[in-house]
């Protein structure tokens, strides 16, 4: 008898700790949903208000939707002989070219990091990883007046060239080449006469193929959203970003109202890119890190 009591006595703090452990649970699950609520709100709101038309948009309710998705669609892609799509290709090349680029500039420096031995490694890291923690408006100025001063300003490179060099994509591969990519890999590869070259592309980008894509989505990020660069250096708006060409849109709106809803629908079309981007991308992180050494 005495022992079936001890054993409902152990049911019982088993249940106890489960409960209290589901308790426990609930509170970081609560705080995660609320932070995506925070943060899917206003794609909500620009999704609801890219099918109103101007005076829907100040009348109806907030996230009820309209009917003038279409139009607005239209009005989009008409405005100024559809230079809405200029500047979408404008933030592609920007982006795409500036985040391959930095991707593989990235790689080629945190390896060379992570690998070597040479004098004044450490001294060299140490500045990079003050870049890191320098803000990029900081910067923007200087930028400005060295592209202007090698003649390249209001020129595709006076936006491409700042974005190649990324601290924060070099500290990343360097960690990322240190933890994934073992030393004795390279060293076999060495003693079957492989060359550094040779070793690093065939043996190296593979093997920190989730890492370097994770840097080329970060970049490619950073430069589409940016709007402070590309507004200093740019004058011609056929050049223009999305960021900086519909803020001269919005602008405008001031003094003309029906152009609201026409940077509203652009905002909703620029998130697309990166939505698609994300979802390609995604199943490159992958747990399995040597993948790339098997061959």
């Amino acid at each position: 008898m005495s022992g079936q009591t001890r054993g409902g006595s152990r049911y019982a703090r088993r249940a106890h700790r489960g409960r209290r452990t589901r308790r426990t649970a609930l509170v970081p699950t609560a705080i995660l949903l609320l932070g995506s609520l925070y943060a899917l709100l206003p794609v909500a709101w620009v999704v609801a208000a890219s099918t109103k038309n101007n005076t829907q948009l100040f009348n109806l309710f907030a996230f009820r939707p309209g009917n003038a998705l279409l139009g607005n669609l239209s009005t989009l892609t008409s405005y100024r002989g559809g230079i809405f799509w200029t500047w979408m290709w404008n933030t592609a090349l920007y982006a795409g070219g500036g985040a391959i680029l930095s991707a593989a500039l990235s790689a080629l420096t945190g390896y060379t990091f992570a690998k070597y031995r040479f004098r004044g490694k450490t001294m060299l890291f140490n500045l990079i990883l003050v870049g890191v923690l320098v803000p990029a408006v900081v910067l923007a100025v200087p930028q400005y007046l060295l592209v202007a001063k090698l003649g390249l300003a209001d020129t595709y490179w006076s936006v491409l060239i700042p974005s190649i060099v990324s601290p924060y994509g070099i500290y990343l591969a360097r960690i990322y080449a240190g933890a994934c990519v073992p030393d004795e890999v390279i060293e076999a590869a060495r003693m079957d006469g492989s060359g550094e070259w040779r070793t690093f592309l065939r043996i190296a980008v593979p093997m920190m193929g989730p890492g370097l894509v994770t840097i080329f989505l970060f970049q490619f990020v950073a430069i589409w959203n940016n709007f402070l660069l590309p507004w200093l250096m740019l004058g011609s708006d056929t050049k223009f970003p999305l960021t900086v060409g519909l803020y001269t849109l919005l602008t405008q709106g001031t003094s003309q109202p029906a152009l609201y809803t026409v940077v509203i629908t652009g905002a909703l079309l620029s998130i697309v890119p990166l939505v698609v981007l994300f979802l390609l991308l995604q199943r490159f992180w992958r747990v399995d890190l040597s993948a790339g050494s098997v061959k």
